[in-house]
């Protein structure tokens, strides 16, 4: 059967044609529609509107087999892993009880105590559970507490100590006794989300992952494993973003740039990376944080439909602090959705053949392997640190200009905030000054805004000066009241209506000294003059239009791809606000 049978042949040309005389009907003219609607990646990648058969890169593979672009298993589903940097034993089980199948503690300063693993774990099943452990300059004390903790219990453990070789926290040595004594269990995390949540984006924390991952076989190999020992002792770790097919393309392109980097030292079949993903932490916001479930659901679809072996969905107060009871469940609860009642596990590789898909993850792992490059030739990643953080630092100035310009929107936050939205407390998650390099979020350039506002005896406010009937203003006010309150600035309308005298007597009972005229061009061109001039009578400081039009008696405008926290560091200025 021919699922196109009963449709006519269409062609790209056909398309391109249509997709012409839509574009001319809203005003914008070209003879390649395509170049007019598609988009440029943070790293120069090409989002076309539309793919098809001839955009495929070549074959992917199968899964489990070489180059791994499909999965490095030939199984479904995946290891719900839950993170815990309390030594709560309780929480942990209630975990491991509702869906949780691994854990990943974090040990060490402001976190579990290395003495305190016993009691954390105490009614864990080590052969049945995987423990990851995440310890840092502690590694070896919590691996030998961990391992100890197994030979008590007569049992064989799984899962990751979370050491390096490459950085001095006794990989090497834990690795030899790994290979050796403990099939199950691996020594090593390549953790790539630090350069992810230091801003960096999809390419470069591709890069810098292989580029850590080479540096750890190097170390492993001349500590005296073989090269598939080696590779078999890694885990890499990746953040999954909102972004779904980003997210999707990511994990496909990490896996065959590993693939080859297996194939080089000669060990091919061993080059199935064992991926840990986890929801990312830069996209979290503290303003309206249960818009954070949204963000982590997508992408922890997105992991799992990219095939990552192990999920790890941050609850959505993670960024506050400590996560209570509540959001830990949802983040467990989340993975069990998509899991049991949505089944994604049920199929490997759901995205494999989509000509977007495919193409993506081509073009992706193209650009990483050009960035590894450059950080092998400087010395790799030990001694490519200015590199790397030079190139991360221009990819957040420009994602950083395109969030304060809202072309990169953040429900919540840039977009429709919630003006009643009361920040959330939690006790403070003391690991977050372990990050290094610093950890941003995008969210910050408006949530500090919001604050500043918050901390006002009272609320610092604009008017909206509407002009006209309620069809004629409602647009431009509802868009001039989400800029504002995205710094948290409360607003005022002064309702329908044309007579100036009106609108400045509102506005002088308003109590602040700043405004902004809202309404349709064609009505400004008959009042904006003369409401700015009665506006200016009534105290107003400054005079704000939304829209680009030029009158009398307007100080500047207020148009989607302005500068938004540059509009509102002007207000709080022009309100008298010391920020």
């Amino acid at each position: 059967m021919e699922l196109a049978a009963g449709f006519a042949p269409t062609s790209r040309d056909d398309w391109r044609a249509l997709a012409a005389e839509v574009l001319r009907k809203s005003g914008a003219e070209t003879s390649a529609p395509e170049e007019a609607l598609s988009r440029t990646t943070y790293d120069g990648l090409t989002i076309a509107p539309l793919y098809d058969a001839d955009d495929l890169p070549g074959d992917p593979g199968s899964p489990g087999a070489a180059p791994y672009v499909r999965g490095a298993r030939v199984t479904g589903g995946w290891d719900v892993r839950q993170r815990h940097a309390v030594a709560d034993p309780e929480a942990v089980l209630a975990d491991l009880e509702n869906g949780v199948t691994s854990l990943w503690l974090v040990v060490g300063e402001g976190a579990i105590p290395v003495s305190a693993l016993g009691r954390v774990l105490e009614n864990v099943y080590l052969d049945l559970a995987p423990v990851v452990l995440e310890a840092g300059e502690q590694t070896p004390e919590a691996a030998e507490a961990l391992l100890a903790l197994a030979v008590e219990r007569g049992v064989e453990p799984s899962g990751n100590l979370g050491a390096s070789a490459a950085y001095g926290t006794g990989g090497a040595e834990l690795a030899l006794r790994c290979a050796e004594r403990h099939p199950g269990l691996r020594a090593v995390t390549v953790d790539a989300t630090p350069y992810h949540d230091a801003g960096g984006s999809d390419a470069e924390e591709l890069a810098c992952s292989i580029a850590a991952g080479v540096a750890e076989l190097r170390a492993l190999t001349e500590a005296g494993l073989s090269a598939g020992q080696a590779l078999g002792q890694l885990e890499f770790r990746y953040a999954a973003t909102a972004d779904q097919f980003a997210t999707i393309a990511k994990l496909r392109a990490a896996r065959r740039l590993w693939a080859r980097v297996a194939e080089v030292c000669g060990a091919p079949d061993a080059g199935g990376q064992r991926q840990h993903a986890v929801t990312g932490s830069a996209m979290m916001t503290a303003r309206d944080p249960w818009v954070n479930m949204l963000r982590t659901t997508l992408a922890c679809f997105g992991a799992g439909v990219g095939g990552a072996a192990a999920v790890t969905v941050q609850p959505f107060d993670a960024c506050l602090g400590l996560p209570d009871d509540f959001s830990r469940r949802i983040a467990r609860n989340t993975q069990s959705l998509l899991l049991e009642e949505s089944g994604l596990g049920r199929v490997i590789d759901p995205a494999g053949g989509s000509w977007y898909v495919e193409r993506r993850t081509a073009d992706l792992a193209s650009a990483a392997w050009a960035f590894f490059q450059e950080i092998e030739a400087a010395g790799g990643i030990l001694a490519a640190g200015p590199l790397i953080a030079a190139r991360i630092a221009s990819t957040r100035a420009r994602r950083d200009d395109d969030i304060a310009h809202r072309r990169f929107p953040i429900t919540g936050v840039s977009e429709f905030p919630d003006p009643a939205d009361k920040p959330l407390r939690r006790a403070p998650d003391r690991t977050d000054e372990r990050a290094e390099p610093p950890r941003i979020r995008y969210a910050e350039p408006y949530e500090r805004l919001r604050d500043l506002a918050d901390a006002q005896p009272e609320r610092p406010k604009v008017f909206l000066a509407t002009i006209g009937p309620l069809a004629a203003h409602s647009a431009r006010a509802t868009f001039a009241a989400n800029l504002f309150q995205s710094g948290g600035l409360a607003v005022e309308t002064a309702g329908p209506g044309t007579d100036p005298q009106r609108i400045a007597a509102a506005f002088a009972a308003s109590g602040t000294t700043v405004a902004c005229l809202c309404s349709t061009d064609q009505l400004y061109e008959q009042h904006a003059a003369s409401v700015a001039a009665a506006l200016r009578e009534a105290g107003a400081k400054k005079v704000w239009l939304a829209g680009k039009g030029r009158h009398e008696g307007i100080d500047a405008n207020l148009y989607a791809g302005c500068d938004v926290p540059a509009v509102l560091r002007e207000t709080f200025d022009d309100l008298e606000v010391t920020r």
